[in-house]
């Protein structure tokens, strides 16, 4: 849908801003307006998302307390569970998945009551789509410099405990200096970073970007080749894992 026309809630707006990424930021749309879900799922995608939507507030409830997502897209106005009634559940079970309502009701008390019972954002239908785009990618910063567990695409870096899961056989223990070379990648995955800014990062005792090469090897060894890219000319971003 990149450069192409949108009409959201009755307005037109136009999409294209990119925000591709090896590992695809996951969000759940719960939208019940049809032609608005499938236009959400469009313009995720082709934005880098990996989108899952549901049409109900029950289902968005089942959805999101049975897998992991990045952001939560949610209608105010649903069937089954109403928007904010579903952020209040989430809430009360743990999930602290970044939340962005949309609603038709733009008053202040509107806005203070859904974030009172939990959103981290607020916007009023319609809306501009660049706008949309905008806050999703401010609630992912947020979320991803927050987060104690980061995807790895299939994996889980568990930040505290210096330990990837999820994948086949063992769980893998990293050593502090891996753990934090990854996390950097993995808090900016479409980000490439200089050998030169990673070294200034991470190694701040080291004099050479060898010591960056040479932590990349290892997490390579232990975690895969596939797990950091080599951008030729520029230097390492997060791969697929």
């Amino acid at each position: 849908m990149r450069g192409a026309s949108l009409t959201i809630g009755g307005a037109c707006h136009h999409a294209g801003m990119d925000l591709a990424t090896p590992l695809g930021p996951r969000v759940l749309v719960v939208e019940d307006d049809t032609q608005l879900a499938a236009m959400l799922r469009t313009l995720l995608s082709d934005e880098g998302y990996r989108v899952d939507v549901a049409r109900d507030g029950q289902q968005g409830l089942h959805l999101a307390l049975g897998a992991r997502h990045d952001i939560l897209l949610v209608d105010r106005g649903l069937p089954g569970i109403e928007g904010i009634d579903l952020v209040r559940r989430l809430r009360r079970q743990g999930v602290t998945t970044p939340v962005l309502v949309l609603t038709a009701r733009g008053t202040a008390a509107d806005r203070v009551e859904g974030l009172d019972a939990g959103a981290e954002d607020y916007l009023v239908k319609p809306f501009d789509v660049d706008e949309l785009l905008a806050r999703l990618r401010a609630l992912l910063r947020r979320h991803l410099e927050d987060a104690e567990e980061l995807d790895l695409g299939g994996r889980r870096l568990l930040v505290a405990e210096r330990r990837v899961v999820g994948a086949s056989g063992a769980d893998v223990e990293l050593s502090p200096r891996e753990c934090e070379l990854l996390l950097v990648l993995a808090r900016r995955p479409s980000r490439v970073f200089g050998r030169e800014e990673l070294l200034d990062r991470v190694f701040d005792d080291a004099d050479t970007t060898g010591a960056v090469d040479t932590y990349v090897h290892y997490l390579r060894r232990k975690l895969g080749r596939d797990i950091v890219r080599t951008v030729r000319g520029s230097g390492y971003r997060m791969g697929h894992g």
